[in-house]
């Protein structure tokens, strides 16, 4: 997902979601979320809820309009 605030600095964010319970487990916004970044993020889900079975990524629309 993606924003941007009033001023016009746009921001990300990366949204986990448990899709059997619908449970959020992590919402991470920052004004750049990279492969380096994702990838703690899912380490430490990881590490407080155990590996999961399977992970589907859907990374939506381009925010910035691009191919």
């Amino acid at each position: 997902m993606a924003d941007a605030l009033l001023w016009g600095r746009r921001f990300s964010i990366l949204c986990i979601v448990d899709d059997l319970t619908r449970e959020a487990l992590a919402l991470v916004v920052d004004t750049s979320i990279g492969g380096g970044r994702m990838a703690r993020e899912l380490d430490t889900l990881i590490a407080r809820r155990g590996k999961p079975a399977l992970i589907v990524s859907d990374n939506g629309t381009d925010p910035k309009g691009g191919a």
